[in-house]
């Protein structure tokens, strides 16, 4: 579940290898490229965090990230 905190939405996924979580990072950024959003991310072996804020708008959590979430979400479904 994503979660606000600091003006950023934030959600961590965690896949069964380094591999799998890459390729999600993949799909992400091809999401995030056709909506014109890009994410704050880390990876660390099996785990992605990923963290959105709409920076044109002073760092503030907006529909622009919502959207994004919901479609990032939908990769796993």
């Amino acid at each position: 579940m994503w979660r606000e905190e600091n003006n950023r939405l934030k959600k961590t996924f965690e896949f069964a290898d380094f591999q799998e979580a890459f390729a999600f990072m993949v799909r992400v950024a091809f999401l995030a490229e056709q909506q014109n959003h890009h994410p704050n991310w880390s990876n660390v072996y099996n785990s992605v965090e990923i963290e959105l804020t709409s920076h044109d708008a002073g760092n503030t959590v907006t529909e622009r990230d919502r959207k994004l979430a919901k479609s990032i979400d939908k990769i796993l479904q």
